[in-house]
């Protein structure tokens, strides 16, 4: 295991204005995190502490009801993702449980009336990841050197965002994978997890842990950023471990992409700078068509499994190969 830390970067400076060499500081840290760890930690991140240790208490409630109760909130038959309460089947490697919710105003979310409180409270959890979204965006746009405002034009549909709750079961004496080793296929994710922690982040072959702290949001550029940016920046791979004897929660929020959107390396890290592609252009929809039918008919080899390397263009003789 290594001793390596993931960065933290304070981001007050971002909610308030002045303060341009402060900003500069943090810029620089991020960039070097997505570049070198494709994760950072962020302090005075813009969720309300408050209400993220509300938040994490009564999602802990929920998941200790009865089975009976919690499937009253399964999803909708319909919907474009499983919003509502479901939990891994048996023959999973990824073991928890968990609750998906959509956009407040979508009418496909499925939100528990129990505990008293819940449903309101993740509603404003899921609106305060969606500002600090906006905010971390806006900042990649800028540690990238991008024209104001490209990627929030680029990605101005927040209809697909998601946001889980998860409780994680203990480990047995044979098995510790609470989420197998995995990429992100969004834009930009950003994790809550309690004190048991678990998050292990992969770097030069070794797992390093992702320490919980009180308050802090962990947050990782993901595949869409990793295309755009041409591999400057760094969609790494994750998982999560279990510990015996106690079950680990977690929030997780997606800053999507809306779906008909198309994918490729930008001209700034092509072309502009004499740098061939390394990926082709697919249609953002697509690639999650393949990553979905990853998870509900799992390969029976690991190569078979779909990442975007599938999309990768071969470095020898320029011509697209899959995984």
């Amino acid at each position: 295991m290594s001793n390596c830390a993931i960065p933290t970067v304070d981001l007050s400076v971002f909610f308030q204005n002045g303060d341009e060499e402060g900003k500069k500081a943090a810029k620089a840290i991020i960039s070097r995190a997505c570049s070198e760890y494709g994760f950072f930690q962020a302090v005075n991140h813009g969720v309300s502490l408050e209400l993220m240790s509300r938040a994490m208490e009564l999602t802990k409630t929920f998941f200790t009801l009865p089975e009976e109760e919690k499937i009253k909130y399964r999803p909708r038959s319909g919907a474009p993702v499983p919003a509502g309460y479901g939990k891994q089947p048996a023959h999973s490697s990824d073991k928890n449980e968990y609750l998906l919710m959509l956009p407040p105003q979508s009418s496909f979310n499925v939100l528990p009336n129990d505990p008293p409180g819940f449903r309101e409270v993740l509603e404003e959890m899921f609106k305060n990841f969606s500002k600090t979204g906006e905010v971390v965006e806006s900042i990649l746009n800028d540690c990238l050197g991008l024209p104001p405002n490209f990627l929030k034009e680029y990605n101005d549909d927040r209809t697909g965002d998601l946001m889980s709750a998860k409780r994680y079961f203990p480990a047995t004496e044979t098995e510790n994978i609470g989420i197998s080793e995995h990429e992100d296929s969004n834009c930009i994710t950003f994790i809550f997890q309690d004190e048991v922690g678990g998050l292990e982040v992969l770097k030069h072959g070794e797992w390093i842990p992702v320490v919980p702290v009180k308050g802090t949001i962990v947050v990782n550029v993901a595949d869409v950023i990793q295309v755009l940016t041409n591999n400057k920046f760094k969609s790494s791979t994750h998982r999560v471990i279990r510990s015996k004897g106690r079950s680990r929660h977690s929030f997780s929020f997606f800053y999507n992409l809306q779906g008909d959107k198309i994918v490729e390396p930008l001209p700034n890290f092509t072309e502009h700078i004499g740098e061939p592609p390394k990926y082709r252009q697919f249609v953002y929809k697509s690639y999650q068509a393949l990553r979905i039918r990853n998870k509900t008919h799992p390969p029976n080899r690991p190569v078979d499994v779909i990442n975007i390397s599938h999309y990768a263009i071969s470095p020898h003789n320029n011509q697209v190969y899959s995984s």
